[in-house]
C-alpha cells in the first residue's frame, strides 16, 4: 500500500512539474495577420508551452498599471521604438542577459547581427515595417508614379491622397519629396524652417486628402477609388499582394522605416518560460520563419540571408524579396525613423498637424 502511495505521489509530482515547464506565456500584440505571423512562426515552433495571444493597441499604460499594481498578467509585449525605450527607462521591462541569446549561424552575437543599433539591454529583435505610398494598376495613363515626390504632384498624377491622422513618417517623406537628402532629414527637421518646409509641401495635398486611422483602410480607399494614392504600412499591401492577388503598385522611394521589438514585462508571472520564448522567437531561423507569412522584414542580418538563399520563400510559393521594406535594393532611398527625435520633437509636431488637418 505505502508502494503504492508513493508511485502515486511520485506521479502527482511529475505531473505538477510538467504543468510548470509548460505553463502558457501571454504574449501581447497587434493582431490581425501581424499576430498569426508570430503564432506560425514563434508559437507552433516552441516546445516549451502554449502561447497565449493578446491584442492591444500600443501605448504603455496597461503595462505601467500592471506593473505598478504589482498585477501583472502579461509576459511579453510587442512594442514600438519609443515605448520600447520609455519603458526600459522607466523600469516596466526587465534588462535582459545577452548571453542567453542564439547567435547567427556564423556565431555573430544576436546584438551584432542587427540592422540597427540596439537602444537598451531590454530589448530583443523583432521586424521592421514601413510607411509607404501605392496605388492600384491602371489607375494613372502614361507615366507611373515612382517616388515619393510623386506622391505630392497632385498636377502630374491627379486624384486624391490617403494618408493617415498622425505626422510620423509624413514629415519625413515631405522633406525628402522637397528635395532633402535622406542623410540631412533628422538634421533638418530639428529646425524650424525644416519643419515649416515639410508642411509646405503637406499643403500642396491638403485638399485632396482623404484621412485614415485603421491600417485596413487604405486598402478600402484605393480598391474603391476613392483615393488615387495612399500611404500605407507595407504589410498590409504586400499580404494583399501575395495572398490575395490584388493588383496594387508599391512606391519604396523615400519610404519610413520603423523598428518592432519584443520586452519581457517586469513582474512577469511565466518568467522563465517567457525568457525560454524569447530565445525562441529572436534566433535566426524564427526570424527568418516570420517573412514566410507577412512582408515585414527580420531585423537580423542572419534572417535576411536565410531568406534571400531559399527564395522563392513565401508560404504559397511567391517570391517575397521585391515586397521586403528593408531589402538592399530599396534602402539608399529610405529614411530610418529616429524614435528619439520623435520623442524629443514629437509633441509640438503632432499639435501642428491635428490643427494642419482641421484647417
Amino acid at each position: 500500500m505505502q508502494t503504492v502511495i508513493k508511485q502515486t505521489l511520485l506521479a502527482s509530482a511529475l505531473a505538477a512539474a510538467s504543468v510548470a515547464v509548460q505553463a502558457d506565456v501571454n504574449v501581447v500584440s497587434w493582431g490581425g495577420a501581424y499576430t498569426a505571423s508570430q503564432q506560425k512562426a514563434y508559437a507552433d515552433t516552441w516546445e516549451g508551452g502554449k502561447v497565449n495571444f493578446v491584442n492591444y493597441n500600443g501605448g504603455l499604460g496597461e503595462i505601467r498599471t500592471q506593473v505598478e499594481s504589482g498585477t501583472v498578467t502579461w509576459d511579453v509585449v510587442d512594442v514600438l521604438p519609443s515605448e520600447a525605450r520609455v519603458g526600459c527607462d522607466e523600469g516596466l521591462f526587465e534588462e535582459l542577459d545577452r548571453s542567453i541569446f542564439a547567435p547567427a549561424p556564423d556565431g555573430t552575437p544576436m546584438d551584432d547581427d542587427l540592422m540597427v543599433p540596439l537602444p537598451n539591454d531590454c530589448v530583443v529583435p523583432q521586424i521592421w515595417w514601413s510607411y509607404v505610398p501605392f496605388y492600384e494598376e491602371g489607375t494613372f495613363s502614361g507615366d507611373q508614379p515612382t517616388t515619393i515626390a510623386d506622391f505630392f504632384d497632385i498636377e502630374k498624377f491627379p486624384g486624391k491622397r490617403g494618408i493617415h491622422t498622425w505626422p510620423n513618417a509624413l514629415i519625413e517623406m515631405a522633406l525628402v519629396a522637397d528635395g532633402v537628402a535622406i542623410a540631412d532629414v533628422y538634421d533638418v527637421m530639428s529646425t524650424e524652417e525644416g519643419i515649416d518646409r515639410a508642411f509646405a509641401t503637406l499643403d500642396k495635398i491638403k485638399d485632396h486628402s482623404v484621412f485614415w486611422s485603421s491600417g485596413s483602410k487604405p486598402l478600402e480607399l484605393v480598391k474603391s477609388g476613392e483615393v488615387a494614392m495612399s500611404l500605407a504600412y507595407n504589410g498590409r499591401i504586400g499580404a494583399a499582394v501575395l495572398s490575395e492577388g490584388e493588383k496594387f503598385v508599391t512606391v519604396w522611394d523615400g519610404q519610413v522605416l520603423e523598428e518592432e521589438w519584443l520586452v519581457l514585462v517586469k513582474g512577469a508571472p511565466n518568467r522563465e518560460e517567457a525568457l525560454d520564448f524569447l530565445v525562441h522567437a529572436t534566433a535566426t531561423e524564427q526570424q527568418a520563419g516570420q517573412a514566410r507569412h507577412i512582408n515585414y522584414g527580420p531585423m537580423r542580418v542572419s534572417a535576411f540571408a536565410v531568406i534571400e538563399e531559399g527564395e522563392p520563400w513565401f508560404h504559397n510559393g511567391k517570391n517575397i524579396m521585391e515586397h521586403m521594406p528593408n531589402r538592399p535594393a530599396v534602402m539608399e532611398r529610405s529614411v530610418v525613423a529616429n524614435p528619439e527625435w520623435w520623442a524629443d520633437y514629437g509633441d509640438s509636431v503632432s499639435e501642428r498637424y491635428t490643427a494642419w488637418m482641421g484647417q
